[in-house]
């Protein structure tokens, strides 16, 4: 249960990660700033010039903590892990479903259905707490619409179709995404979803949160033995976690956009958060970045009862709750997988 706790983000430039003992020990400049137990560390996160001495890397294997490596600006590089003590029967028996279509159907279906609620509910939830008719309205429309993707989700047959349903409801929900929004900057306007590289404030601040709860979701298919490369949605492509983006979709909305929208409408992030480059990408300065790590952190510590456990836990055990229910449906403990939804 410790796995989702404590990620350590090292952001400063030319740092050094050594072992101390039994812990992970920062350094700058051949100082220790920083000290941290390795028992309390489920993951660490790189980010930029930082490296890490061999010592270190093989205790974090044995130990089951993975390092990540990203870009000064968050994009992934690369991922290091030992040895994945992963139950071997569990993986075969997940590539079966993979490569079957009704079970592979099943399965995304189940992951959409929690998607598109939880869409749904972050669309009502504003439109309530607008005081803008014409906002409120937008939104209960677009939360109307999705309510019809779920209808057609459920009669869907195949994955390819699902995979249709679910391209068409992230548009209906992205359109109505600027009534998220109550700043009236003109910076913060958000027109639609761009990527690689995000084009505007907005966009930066969702790919950021995104990549972090990708890597979270990783950790939570490798605790329980899953292979997350392998996904049901998402297909298989060389160096992509299909299945880590699979149990993301569930999350994304309840989330890392409430974490976004959230930050914007209390002034958390500001027009000068953001550096603008001559190709027109969007980057996060380091101390705004900091500050989404910080503020994200102390989000998954909040407390909630899951959905269908009904059991009290923190918002950052829930991927892997659902990475776990998820391999009991594999096992055939469960007759269907149950999806995170928000109520």
């Amino acid at each position: 249960m410790k796995h989702h706790l404590n990620t350590l983000f090292v952001f400063t430039q030319d740092s050094y990660l050594a072992k101390e003992g039994e812990a992970v020990a920062v350094k700058i400049d051949n100082q220790i700033k920083l000290r941290v137990p390795i028992h309390n560390l489920g993951g660490i996160v790189c980010f930029g010039l930082v490296s890490a001495s061999p010592w270190l890397m093989a205790m974090c294997a044995e130990k089951g903590v993975s390092v990540t490596f990203c870009s000064e600006h968050g994009r992934f590089l690369a991922r290091y892990s030992g040895f994945t003590p992963g139950n071997v029967l569990l993986r075969r028996e997940q590539y079966r479903w993979a490569d079957s279509p009704s079970r592979s159907t099943g399965i995304v279906r189940s992951m959409l259905i929690g998607k598109i609620v939880n869409s749904r509910a972050v669309l009502m939830r504003a439109a309530r707490e607008s005081a803008a008719s014409d906002v409120s309205g937008r939104l209960n429309a677009a939360a109307a619409a999705l309510a019809g993707s779920l209808q057609a989700v459920q009669q869907a047959g195949t994955v390819q179709t699902l995979r249709g349903i679910e391209g068409d409801a992230a548009n209906v929900y992205f359109s109505a995404f600027p009534g998220l929004i109550r700043s009236d900057d003109a910076a913060f306007r958000f027109a639609n979803r761009t990527r690689r590289p995000p084009l505007d404030r907005v966009n930066c601040l969702l790919s950021f949160l995104y990549a972090m709860l990708a890597h979270d979701a990783r950790t939570a298919c490798e605790s329980c033995g899953l292979d997350p490369a392998v996904g049901f949605l998402h297909v298989d492509r060389p160096g992509r976690p299909g299945l880590a983006l699979d149990l993301m979709e569930e999350f994304r909305a309840y989330l890392a956009d409430r974490l976004a929208v959230s930050m914007i409408n209390l002034g958390q992030v500001t027009p000068t958060s953001f550096v603008v480059t001559e190709s027109g990408a969007v980057q996060m300065t380091e101390a705004t970045r900091k500050e989404v790590v910080a503020v994200y952190q102390r989000r998954k510590q909040e407390a909630i009862v899951h959905p269908y456990l009904g059991e009290k836990t923190t918002i950052g055990l829930l991927v892997h709750l659902q990475a776990r229910l998820l391999a009991r449906h594999i096992r055939g403990d469960l007759d269907t997988y149950p999806p995170f939804m928000w109520k």
